[in-house]
């Protein structure tokens, strides 16, 4: 029994001091991005290279980023229930050009199963998670731990700022490839959902001087800490569920969001209204009852999903200047937006 007790702690040992290792050498993809070892290229491999052709250039008056969860390999690996949301989305916002390949735990947009050395650790990885069995899956979360030291490097106040520039850029590459003209800047929103919302935060900043038009940031169940982009872009909306326990221990985890830290960042721009809240309802932060799902109502009747793109649909409402409308008035009348 004390002999097996012992290999248990060893073997624990063994795993905190690989934790730890891999902890300290998560700022070096950022770094190696900074000292220009991985070239200039931004991975956009198969990707469309212009608008969606049901939007024209004329009608399109914003620019949507989603920027999804850590539990993702890749721009593209999105999972059904996200598909799903985006397409109605996507149908919600019929003049909002809606830019989802985004891969925000990478400074080159590369996917995990896309890198030189580990993409056959990844690809496992990824088997594991899809599996079936719970026990196999969990070697699925080493993928939620790599994303999760990403998200830790954008917080920090040494690394976080090179970290959310290449964000900025890989960005900024996505909008000029889906048609925006820095030109005729358009208004901007990123999008983060869970752990993604500290990368909304962190690089809309960089954005907002890179594309020199209005850039908003939507926290769906985001989990950020005290950043100076909070301070640095138009607006930060924060959508949250009531039964959502990841972002509401998120403030218990991150020091700059305690009331006592009056200076940070996070509290002045509280004080100054630069963050909005708004509670969707009874929420979870992910699966069968998380904001995208479609098979839980409100009280009213409402499907999670349809009260979730209700609420961004208000935001970007709110926001964007109705260009149809605007000449109308000027000619005494009112017209509609097709």
């Amino acid at each position: 029994m004390a002999e097996s007790l012992a290999d248990l702690l060893s073997l624990l040992g063994i795993g905190i001091v690989a934790l730890l290792a891999w902890a300290a050498l998560a700022p070096f993809e950022a770094l190696g991005w900074w000292a220009g070892w991985f070239g200039s290229n931004i991975h956009t491999d198969d990707l469309p290279a212009d608008i969606p052709p049901a939007k024209s250039v004329e009608k399109v008056h914003s620019y949507l980023i989603f920027l999804s969860g850590i539990a993702q390999v890749g721009g593209e690996s999105l999972s059904r229930r996200e598909r799903a949301f985006l397409d109605r989305l996507d149908e919600s916002l019929p003049h909002t050009i809606i830019i989802d390949d985004i891969f925000p735990y990478s400074v080159n947009n590369l996917p995990l199963t896309g890198t030189p050395f580990f993409a056959g650790l990844w690809r496992w990885a990824l088997r594991r998670k899809l599996s079936d069995n719970w026990l196999e899956r969990l070697g699925g979360y080493l993928i939620n731990l790599r994303n999760i030291w990403q998200v830790a490097i954008s917080i920090d106040h040494r690394y976080g700022p090179i970290y959310n520039q290449a964000m900025a850029r890989v960005i900024a590459h996505g909008l000029v490839r889906h048609g925006y003209d820095p030109e005729q800047p358009l208004p901007v929103f990123v999008m983060g959902y869970s752990g993604a919302g500290q990368i909304a935060v962190g690089a809309a900043p960089y954005l907002r001087e890179q594309i020199g038009g209005p850039v908003y940031v939507i926290l769906l169940g985001g989990i950020y800490g005290s950043d100076p982009g909070l301070l640095a872009v138009d607006r930060v909306y924060h959508l949250y569920g009531e039964n959502d326990t990841s972002q509401r221990l998120t403030p218990l985890v991150f020091p700059g969001r305690w009331p006592l830290m009056w200076y940070s960042d996070w509290n002045q721009a509280r004080r100054r209204g630069r963050i909005v809240f708004r509670n969707l309802g009874p929420m979870a932060h992910a699966g069968s009852t998380g904001y995208m799902t479609s098979s839980q109502q409100l009280a009213d009747g409402m499907t999670f999903q349809a009260a979730t793109i209700a609420a961004v649909d208000t935001i970007v409402a709110e926001n964007v200047p109705n260009p149809h409308r605007e000449r109308a008035a000027g000619n005494g009348a009112q017209v509609n937006v097709e």
